[in-house]
């Protein structure tokens, strides 16, 4: 194993297990040993990097002929795995954007703090201030894997390693993991924005109305933001503000405004104004991750923002792409240890 792939697990763990950096399968790392990259397996959990063997090795070398000739094989990060794959896992969704990157050591996350300016209108015009300095660049909205990984290509240079991607999350590129860590810690601290005070859920009043029905109270404080914020409300009500939004939880929002029957479709989550958020009993961690970091993200928004949301194509190309269907039939065993970071709030 590289000399630092160590550290990388430690830096994986530590931000996977952040939800304001990482929630549920979102989010990937890597490390590039020669002709060989390592890097997160679709489906997995950043947080259990020192607990399970999360990591794939990646013929980096083929990868990077396939994309400079156009080869569609590209497109299935799979075809492109090491012999040595013990886990058995697929690379992640991600890795044409990893093998692009120069640095050795990349980390993708879904920075709150991040998306809440990746999905302004005026993104790139905005984020100017903040990241003035950095070798940074903004990549317009691209569906994940091979099209993101060509937005990319389009916009970096060969100094490039802060990429801001456009109704998604954030990229950091370095040449060690302390670096990029570093590196990550500065531009998250740049694009913090307060979040609007949590408010209060009328829990009474929302498990009388969820009685007898297949849903539940959401776990945190944070989460009924939704439904209890009218400014966070406002936002969210606004369409699908990035890919695992839709992925994990359907497109859009469902809100039952008051007086009204609960959907008899039955959608993964439901916001009741004044009342606040219900969760379907079936709903996964990984649900549940995505409602929690949905609040996180309207309550850094002031309403009268204009947002760019997903168009109705742009879901569809989700919801109907092999690669995400793979990463959601993955069994989910971190049930335990993220319910417990829900309940923060």
């Amino acid at each position: 194993m590289p000399q630092d792939f160590d550290a990388l697990r430690t830096l994986s763990a530590e931000v996977g297990a952040d939800p304001l950096l990482v929630q549920a399968a979102g989010g990937n790392t890597s490390l590039k040993d020669g002709a060989i990259m390592r890097i997160k397996a679709s489906g997995t959990w950043l947080m259990q990097a020192l607990e399970a063997e999360i990591f794939v090795p990646v013929d980096l070398a083929r990868l990077r002929a396939a994309l400079a000739n156009g080869d569609p094989d590209s497109e299935t990060p799979h075809v492109f795995t090491a012999p040595d794959n013990a886990s058995g896992l697929r690379p992640s969704i991600e890795t044409t954007v990893h093998a692009l990157m120069p640095q050795r050591v990349v980390v993708h996350v879904h920075c709150v703090a991040t998306i809440a300016w990746a999905v302004r209108a005026d993104a790139e015009a905005a984020l100017a201030a903040p990241l003035s300095g950095l070798h940074w660049a903004f990549v317009p909205y691209a569906r994940p894997g091979l099209p993101l990984a060509r937005a990319i290509q389009a916009r970096i240079k060969p100094e490039t390693d802060v990429l801001v991607l456009g109704n998604h999350g954030l990229v950091v590129a370095a040449e060690t993991v302390a670096d990029a860590s570093a590196l990550l810690r500065q531009v998250q601290a740049r694009l913090q924005q307060p979040a609007r005070a949590i408010s209060r859920a009328d829990l009474p009043g929302l498990t009388a109305k969820l009685a007898g029905s297949p849903y539940r109270p959401a776990p945190s404080a944070r989460i009924h933001d939704l439904a209890c914020d009218p400014l966070s409300l406002a936002v969210a009500r606004r369409g699908t503000l990035y890919p695992d939004h839709i992925v994990f939880l359907g497109p859009g929002l469902r809100v039952v405004e008051h007086g009204a029957a609960l959907p008899a479709d039955q959608p993964r989550m439901l916001v009741l104004p004044g009342l606040g958020v219900a969760l379907h009993h079936e709903a996964n961690p990984a649900a549940q991750a995505m409602a929690l970091c949905l609040a996180d993200v309207a309550a850094r928004i002031d309403p009268g923002t204009a947002l760019r949301v997903l168009s109705a194509e742009e879901e569809h190309e989700l919801t109907h792409w092999d690669a995400e269907k793979y990463r959601q039939a993955l069994p989910r065993q971190t049930a335990a240890a993220s319910s417990a970071d829900l309940m923060r709030g």
